[in-house]
């Protein structure tokens, strides 16, 4: 058996056919509902306290943060109130001793100083103004809060969240490890260490970065349809969606405002089918998932996003390369080869090792359409130091890293579908668009990811080609920063009219509690003559701080 043939079988395996398809939507649409009436299914459905979507026409500075790994970004974002805004932004790097420190105030006391670094950079005119506000007027009336930064708090880690700006800490991922974080409200835990520096911001809301990437795309697309679905594929894949409240029968703890009648769920898609009674189960996706560092989880991102293509078409590849009959990339001689000499593979090759082939190889491959396919295969000397790889070499491997890339946007129009399905939006005339956000490097810049998905939605049994015409994806960028900066505008409308007035007075009874000289005034005196606050020239009847 030549290459071609021994290629044309491996491509077979990830061949995807539209039954499958629509198998594949019908299990994601019960496993989803499955989520909406319970915990502890493949399908989380996580309720994101989120009541409402921008439109757009928002208007405002807000602040957001993300603490998603080795690096910490914050940033401000000036919504125009015409669908456009401004951002500026710093990112600095956590120390080493910081993700293992021994206390969560170690950390989190970093990241309220790199916000106040931030603000005195880009905010100083206001920054000075709002703190001077903050502590000069009288109290209560002429306190007002118009002049403190919201702060939209995007924690990729995971957390059981019981409030929009509430969530505590399950556990720590990505090299972090401070167990007197665990079981800890994340929010609060920034927000004392805002106070201790007297920062003019309120922590108004936690954010998932799809849930981000929804309201990103909301506030940024044209014309007056909201975008229904925000979605991830890149490195991982994730999905957030509006969906009714009504149809969320498993109980949500905390306040959240109903009168929407609406909310924002994370849907945590990546787990889809973990039980595996539909999703495809190659010997190569067998063996990814066993030498993965979580096997039996996340199937359905084990399939879909870019961290684990490379690793896929690279077992394949592999496999290939050992089968005598296939002869991928060996030659018996220099007439095989249409460059007249022999192919030769490094030891150091990352073909030869786990995680050794970036999906952003797969991206070359599927744009270099040369009669010779001269770019890939400069691709594979440069960077997986395959040297002089033959035409028919070249050839296999596009043809087998193509297959499991469309394989993986049929897979992605699998969620997407169901999704647009569940809404019941394609039946409602008054309905003439479905905006769907997308972000991440496999939509961004694999070629065609999009059109495959687009082929895909055409088939799906309850859309078919006029529902799939009526549906458009949008790249919607940066939900860390825009996407949770409009997430604290949503929170700061939530907000009652006596909520900052609560917060000020927990503000003022923790810096009370302080030592003298950590609180900046003079201590509370123990009888029914009023303190006096010097932080913030304020006079305090006992009765309200109580």
């Amino acid at each position: 058996m030549g290459l071609a043939e021994h290629t044309s079988r491996v491509v077979a395996q990830f061949d995807f056919s539209d039954e499958e398809l629509n198998r594949h939507v019908d299990e994601f649409l019960k496993q989803a509902n499955a989520g909406l009436k319970q915990d502890g299914t493949s399908l989380s459905q996580i309720p994101s306290y989120v009541t409402a979507v921008p439109n757009g026409t928002e208007k405002g500075i807000y602040l957001a943060v993300d603490l998603g790994g080795t690096n910490f970004r914050v940033c401000s974002v000036s919504l125009n109130g015409d669908s456009t805004f401004n951002l500026v932004y710093n990112k600095v790097a956590i120390p080493k001793n910081l993700m293992v420190a021994k206390t969560a105030r170690d950390l989190f006391a970093f990241l309220a100083k790199q916000i106040e670094l931030f603000l005195r950079e880009h905010h100083r005119d206001h920054f000075e103004s709002a703190a001077h506000r903050r502590s000069t007027m009288s109290f209560p009336e002429g306190y007002r809060d118009e002049q403190i930064f919201r702060l939209g708090f995007t924690f990729s880690f995971p957390v059981q969240q019981l409030g929009i700006n509430k969530g505590k800490l399950i556990r720590w991922t990505k090299g972090f490890d401070i167990p007197d974080a665990v079981g800890k409200d994340v929010c609060k835990l920034l927000q004392d260490e805002i106070d201790r520096l007297g920062l003019p911001v309120k922590v108004a809301a936690l954010v998932n970065d799809t849930v981000g990437t929804l309201m990103a795309r909301s506030y940024t697309s044209a014309g007056k349809h909201r975008s229904l679905l925000g979605a991830i594929f890149g490195t991982g894949t994730n999905g957030a969606y509006i969906e009714k409240t009504a149809s969320i029968t498993k109980p949500i703890p905390g306040e959240y405002d109903k009168s929407t009648g609406e909310m924002v769920i994370n849907t945590e898609w990546g787990s889809f089918d973990n039980e595996l009674n539909v999703l495809p189960s190659t010997v190569w996706d067998q063996t990814l998932d066993r030498e993965s560092v979580n096997p039996g989880i996340q199937m359905y991102e084990k399939r879909v996003s870019g961290m684990f293509l490379g690793e896929i078409v690279r077992l394949a590849i592999n496999d290939m390369m050992k089968d005598d009959e296939a002869s991928l990339f060996r030659d018996t001689n220099s007439s095989y080869n249409d460059w007249s000499t022999t192919t030769n593979v490094s030891p150091q090759s990352g073909l030869l090792s786990q995680w050794g082939l970036d999906t952003a190889v797969l991206s070359v491959a599927a744009a270099d359409n040369t009669p010779e396919l001269s770019t890939i295969r400069q691709e594979l000397e440069n960077t997986l130091q395959v040297y002089t790889p033959s035409l028919e070499d070249a050839q296999a491997f596009k043809a087998v890293a193509g297959a499991v890339v469309r394989r993986a946007a049929r897979l992605a129009a699998v969620a997407i579908g169901a999704i647009v399905l569940q809404s019941g939006k394609l039946d409602d005339p008054e309905e003439e668009l479905i905006d769907i956000g997308v972000d991440g490097s496999l939509v961004e810049h694999y070629p065609f990811f999009r059109d495959m998905i687009y082929e895909a939605l055409r088939a799906i049994e309850g859309i078919g080609p006029s529902g799939a015409d009526k549906i458009r994806i949008g790249i919607a960028k940066d939900g860390s920063g825009v996407g949770a900066a409009l997430i604290a505008l949503i929170a700061q409308k939530m907000e009652k009219p006596g909520d900052f007035l609560a917060d000020l007075r927990r503000d003022i009874r923790r810096r009370l509690s302080l030592p003298f000289e950590n609180a900046g005034m003079l201590p509370l005196q123990n009888h029914s003559t009023p303190a006096f606050c010097f932080l913030c020239s304020v006079s305090l009847a006992p009765s309200l701080l109580a």
